[in-house]
């Protein structure tokens, strides 16, 4: 991954092969965000801001000769877009301008940045930004490829890819700041790191292709995520240990593909932990939806649908790297959707870890049945609170976009995790899980259905879910669009995977720290 110093260098004599300066929009035009530049330097900028095509606005960069006046060789500047009403600009958009700029900076060995730093949240927005940013994923061009388990496990600690058009990311960047030497300053540099590296980790699952990731492989990848990390224990059940342990949502879901399911436990347990909190994963490692399948327009995006598992897997890892006082437990659920001889039919009644039935009305609805199996695991295992997220329901997309997640669950929590998502800068919105859409999930013949009308799939699947923790303390994260960018590039969020809900649920357990 990049390497990131802080310094305290003057951006005008900062060596780097680039040097990222900010602009922002303003009612007479553009201005360039910086105190340190030489005065008739950013005059001539803002004067030619509209022949370079400069506008401020946010996510755009344009890059420049340096020109004399500056020891970097190349001059990069990053969109703020206009500022707040008190003249600032909030932490997510310097993180955003600050991941635009270094997405761009692939294959360049060094880049210093001067975006505004001067306190705590700044450095670590910026930080975080810059090296959400420097990231993409080659892994399959034929230049340094590998394949199979070796691909999986490397995915799981954390990026080996190659940048922009093929091109490494940028090798080292320089945040520029006064407090470079400060004591806070450097440690959330550091907590910075270990945040993208956990980012970067998510993302690389998720791209990896389904022949190589599936449920056995998985399960190796997080054996070998957590090798070496102190006071981090994993556990697999395979596929026996599932069937005769009674862990019959997964068993199910698994029966179809010729490769096994997998429930995989990560713990990471301090010594004297304020707190105990399970993490529940959906880990469908491909998903065709069965008997009940998919159309074949947009299938290979079902490569993404563990990557609820991912995201747990590496804040765990991430939680033991910053030695938060805080054990955590995540819960893997592993299994590939197909449709096989041996596949789950719709009208099929199975039986979830714990005793209760679910009746199949859609095996495109296989998700909630393997979380199903890891929530009643969770909750048996006394946490004092339970987070689940998965890429669950299309219906998701449907109500809040692809780059809004939704969080529901027992208020108080669910008003936690939204909190923690506002302070990492990820986009969540609460919703319901009004009483009166139970009626949607009722089964004719079991105690639950596995689907109900389209109206309100999200909530339905929410209560579905609801079924299996009761009263206790819970959130359900539905992150189904923002996991995966099937589109272009943006700020610092990448084609493909994009790591979403690490970064909340890494401040939802630093919160639980206090």
């Amino acid at each position: 991954m990049t390497d990131v110093t802080l310094s305290s260098k003057n951006p005008t004599a900062v060596k780097a092969e680039a040097l990222v300066v900010a602009t922002a929009q303003t009612s007479d035009g553009v201005a360039v965000v910086s105190d340190q530049l030489p005065t008739d330097l950013l005059t001539q900028l803002e004067t030619l801001a509209p022949q370079l095509g400069v506008t401020g606005a946010r996510d755009e960069v344009r890059k420049i000769p340096a020109g004399p006046q500056l020891a970097a060789e190349v001059l990069v500047l990053t969109g703020l877009g206009e500022r707040a009403e008190d003249g600032t600009f909030s932490a997510e958009t310097l993180r955003r301008a600050a991941g635009a700029a270094t997405r761009e900076l692939a294959g360049l060995a060094s880049a210093a940045i001067a975006l505004p730093a001067s306190d705590d949240d700044e450095i670590t927005a910026v930080t975080e930004g810059a090296l959400l940013g420097a990231y993409a994923f080659n892994r399959y061009r034929s230049a340094g490829k590998e394949t199979g388990k070796d691909a999986a496990k490397d995915a799981a600690k954390g990026s080996k890819s190659a940048g922009r058009n093929g091109k490494d990311p940028v090798a080292a960047i320089e945040i520029l700041t006064p407090l470079h030497k400060n004591a806070k300053a450097k440690l959330a540099a550091e907590r910075a790191e270990i945040l993208a590296a956990a980012v970067h980790a998510t993302r690389d699952l998720v791209n990896t292709a389904p022949n190589e990731l599936y449920p056995a492989t998985f399960a190796d990848a997080a054996k070998a995520a957590a090798k070496d990390v102190k006071h981090v224990r994993v556990t697999v059940l395979d596929d026996k240990q599932l069937a005769s342990g009674g862990y019959g949502g997964l068993t199910a879901v698994g029966q179809g593909s010729s490769r096994g399911p997998r429930l995989v436990k990560v713990a990471y347990t301090p010594a004297k932990p304020t707190a105990k909190v399970a993490l529940v994963g959906k880990g469908i490692t491909f998903d065709s939806g069965g008997i009940s399948i998919k159309p074949a327009a947009g299938m290979e995006a079902m490569k993404s649908d563990m990557a609820g598992a991912a995201a747990v897997l590496s804040t765990v890892v991430a939680a033991a790297k910053l030695n938060l006082p805080v054990a955590v437990t995540g819960y893997l659920c592993l299994a590939e959707n197909m449709p096989g001889g041996n596949a789950q039919r719709p009208a099929d009644v199975i039986t979830i870890y714990g005793g209760k039935t679910v009746e199949v009305l859609n095996t495109d609805a296989e998700g909630r049945i393997v979380m199903a199996d890891g929530l009643v695991s969770a909750v048996e295992d006394g946490h004092d609170v339970v987070l689940d997220i998965a890429t669950l329901t299309g219906a998701q997309m449907v109500a809040l976009g692809n780059r809004t997640s939704a969080v529901m669950g027992t208020d108080e929590v669910r008003d936690e995790v939204k909190a923690a998502a506002d302070a990492a800068g990820e986009l969540f919105w609460p919703m319901p899980l009004p009483e009166e859409l139970k009626a949607n999930i009722k089964s004719k013949v079991a105690d639950v259905a596995n689907s109900g009308p389209r109206w309100g799939g999200m909530l339905n699947a929410g209560l579905f879910l609801q079924t299996f923790v009761g009263d206790h303390p819970w959130a359900h994260l539905d992150i189904a669009g923002p996991a995966f960018n099937d589109g272009g590039a943006h700020d610092y969020t990448p084609g493909g995977g994009t790591g979403v809900g690490v970064r909340t649920l890494l401040t939802f357990l630093e919160g639980r720290a206090k």
